[in-house]
């Protein structure tokens, strides 16, 4: 059997959810490490009905983390739900690790995870970096997955990345937000002229500690700060976002293992989703797609781009931002997962 992990906070608190689709909150009825490498331990917890209809949640980032209301999308009697913290992510050891850290070994992690729980296929459900992630893991394990619900499309091409680094992307609709990415890195970095910084090599240099221990993490707030900022239709305080980031220390999870993958191009070649040698793998797998029409983090350009080379997907649109738990995101993607609850029971 897996190791157990910590057991997540029982604390009780308001519920931020109440009033939307999503299923009330459940305790886990599992929680493990697993050791996937001499390196890597990945945190994983099982929610749900152990009979049940298995579903793997792939959270976004890269960088991000679970949380116990990841298990609220679907209906806990017919699912059994698995939550995995990627490598060097949330409960995952040793944290903030991008050694051994590329697409192709989380790929293998959710492997030995469904190894492990005797699951034979499961739905895969992701968004953000999660739709590119678990895309990944379709290409690579199309037998093991009997459909993807994916959210907030992101192929992982240079056009996105430059979109969230680069001036004229995101800050379109962000500009007062901005600054803080802007003003994120040295004094001694920053040009009066925005678009000859190479953000990309800069943030890459605070986050290597070339600048010094303070201006790291000036820089990891920012980065993280930045992208938050621009996730909701409806936008969190930035004082607020700062504010959380100090507390859990999230953003240095987000910033380091992001910047990584997005250095890195995800590990993948360029266009490696909209390649036919690729896409055709899933090609008879059920694709449903929720996109907000309003993300401005990851445009709907990408998810009309991955439907034009996927025709039997099905894309819903929606009156939200990029975050999932946005309430149009959420009505649709619980809608998904009930009809998926149906085809199957």
């Amino acid at each position: 059997m897996p190791e157990k992990t910590r057991k997540r906070s029982k604390k009780v608190v308001a519920d931020s959810f109440k009033g939307t689709k999503l299923y009330p909150p459940i305790e886990p009825i599992g929680s493990y490490f697993i050791k996937v490498s001499e390196l890597h331990t990945v945190a994983y917890w099982t929610y749900g009905n152990p009979n049940g209809l298995p579903v793997v949640f792939v959270h976004g980032g890269p960088g991000g983390t679970t949380s116990p209301d990841c298990a609220r999308f679907f209906d806990p009697k017919a699912f059994f739900i698995v939550l995995v913290d990627q490598r060097g992510c949330g409960k995952s050891l040793p944290m903030y690790e991008l050694r051994e850290n590329t697409t192709q070994n989380l790929i293998a992690d959710f492997e030995k995870i469904r190894e492990q729980l005797n699951i034979s296929k499961w739905l895969v459900f992701g968004g953000s970096w999660g739709s590119t992630l678990s895309l990944a893991y379709a290409i690579a394990h199309p037998e093991r997955t009997i459909e993807l619900i994916i959210r907030g499309i992101f192929l992982i091409r240079d056009q996105e990345i430059d979109w969230f680094i680069k001036p004229n992307g995101s800050d379109a609709n962000f500009r007062d937000t901005r600054d803080i990415f802007e003003m994120g890195i040295p004094k001694s970095e920053q040009k009066e002229d925005r678009y000859k910084i190479d953000y990309m090599s800069v943030y890459g240099k605070c986050f290597r500690g070339e600048y010094g221990e303070a201006a790291k993490e000036k820089a990891l707030l920012a980065w993280s700060t930045w992208e938050t900022s621009v996730s909701h239709l409806n936008p969190t305080p930035v004082d607020e976002i700062i504010k959380d980031y100090k507390k859990t220390g999230g953003h240095r999870f987000m910033s380091l293992i992001e910047h990584h993958y997005f250095s890195n191009k995800g590990f993948l070649e360029e266009n490696y989703f909209l390649l036919k040698k690729n896409y055709s793998r899933i090609s008879k797998i059920p694709i449903t797609i929720v996109q907000g029409r309003y993300d401005v983090l990851c445009p709907m350009t990408s998810a009309y781009d991955l439907c034009k080379v996927l025709p039997h997907s099905k894309l819903h649109m929606t009156i939200a931002g990029h975050s999932g738990f946005e309430p149009g995101n959420i009505e649709k993607l619980v809608e998904a997962t009930d009809i998926y609850k149906k085809r199957h029971k």
